[in-house]
């Protein structure tokens, strides 16, 4: 069954820089564009450039203090800002550059979005590759994220819907969204990752949650070498009982191209397939879904994951494994496929390990009230008791709503027959 996909991208994305040497390079979003783009699968989904959200709107989770450094911190004023540095984890992971600020608007915001064009039925599937930031905290940036797009997103989608399921499919714990939503039973996090010296240190299957969150935060911690089979292996039954206990009404899946083979950060072995079957599984259940970004450090692996993944998502995934040209063609030799063969390095993950903690993480669901339902606040700037939508935000100020992409391609159609590349930019 075909399903509606909204795609949320920026071309201003690629412009950020977090410094020289330093592994996150958001050019990797305009690339994975490019891609998209130049395979055609722009064509057979709604393509949007999201309004940017307000800095009152981040503080739906985190403090007004931390949101308010991020709006003024600067490289230039940053030796006067040396004490809120220290104490908001601002510096080394993290760094201030240029536009940091505006940065976090334009990934938050497209994250935001596609949620609200969720809740309005207006499509089954939101894309934004810039997102999925999962380790900022309410008050502190960790492992390169500044605000948790994930958490405000997951917000928003429970202004409509009862229960909220968050997967993560990056290497790291998604330790930002589950400490954030650890008390409540309205939202499930069930993160797959590496464990044991490893950022950020968290992620223990023994951490479920607690008080009437207790079981609905899930860990599976793995250890190096997880390969596809392995990997689909634990995730299919996994998710499949969450989805017949926990029935949420929409999900957010962050796939972190860290995962894959052949990360400069990362020491798992999943193929582009191993990756893209997490998120073809997800979708098979027919849920709104948010599909969000995250890791990945290989800057010549994460376009083509995510622009597989894009092709999946349209039920397109039998696309040509030889890329077509592109701005960015030559990071993609001597091969230029879209395929990546996998490494030969050992899975350390037995089949009696995975089993076992397969059977006990089941174990934990077993025990969690079929349909729960309980009060949480979304986080209302304005009002605690009755919170705005963000379309309602967005429309106060622009009463047209988004700038949709088909409404700019009549403008460029002429460009683009020249040069079909032009979009992209």
């Amino acid at each position: 069954m075909t399903r509606s996909v909204s795609y949320f991208y920026d071309a201003e994305i690629g412009n950020y820089h977090y410094g020289q040497g330093h592994p996150m390079k958001p050019h990797r979003v305009r690339m994975t564009h490019n891609l998209v783009v130049n395979y055609g699968l722009y064509r057979k989904m709604e393509v949007f450039r999201p309004r940017l959200v307000s800095a009152s709107a981040m503080t739906r989770f985190h403090s007004d203090d931390y949101i308010n450094f991020l709006k003024v911190i600067t490289p230039d004023n940053m030796q006067d800002y040396i004490r809120q540095m220290q104490r908001f984890n601002v510096g080394e992971d993290c760094p201030v550059f240029d536009g940091l600020f505006e940065f976090c608007q334009l990934y938050t915001s497209g994250s935001i979005g596609g949620a609200a064009r969720l809740n309005e039925g207006k499509a089954d599937i939101a894309i934004n590759w810039a997102g999925g930031l999962h380790h900022a905290k309410k008050a502190e940036a960790s492992g390169f994220c500044y605000v948790n797009d994930c958490v405000l997103a997951i917000l928003e989608l429970l202004k409509q819907h009862e229960r909220v399921l968050y997967i993560d499919i990056d290497i790291h714990h998604g330790d930002g969204v589950e400490e954030a939503f650890y008390t409540t039973n309205r939202v499930m996090t069930v993160s797959f990752h590496k464990f044991g010296e490893y950022f950020p240190g968290t992620g223990d299957i023994l951490d479920s949650g607690y008080g009437k969150g207790k079981n609905y935060a899930l860990n599976f911690p793995l250890n190096d070498g997880m390969d596809d089979d392995s990997f689909l292996g634990i995730f299919q039954p996994v998710i499949q009982s969450v989805m017949d206990k926990f029935a949420p009404g929409a999900v957010v899946l962050q796939c972190g191209a860290d995962s894959l083979s052949g990360d400069r950060l990362g020491c798992f072995n999943l193929s582009l397939k191993g990756h893209a079957g997490c998120v073809e599984f997800v979708k098979g259940f027919n849920i709104p879904m948010l599909v969000l970004g995250g890791g990945g450090y290989t800057l010549r692996n994460v376009p083509r994951c995510w622009t597989y993944e894009t092709a999946v998502l349209l039920d397109e995934k039998d696309v040509p494994n030889e890329l077509p040209y592109n701005d960015y063609f030559e990071y993609f030799g001597p091969d230029y496929r879209l395929h990546l063969p996998v490494s030969n390095m050992e899975n350390l993950n037995s089949k009696e390990y995975l089993d076992r903690t397969k059977i006990q993480l089941l174990e934990m669901l077993r025990e969690i009230e079929p349909v729960p339902g309980t009060q949480i606040q979304t986080g209302g700037v304005e009002s605690n008791l009755n919170p705005r939508s963000f379309i309602e935000i967005m429309e106060e100020d622009n009463p047209a709503g988004y700038e949709n992409s088909q409404d700019l391609e009549s403008r460029e159609s002429m460009e683009r027959k020249e040069n079909p590349q032009d979009i992209a930019r």
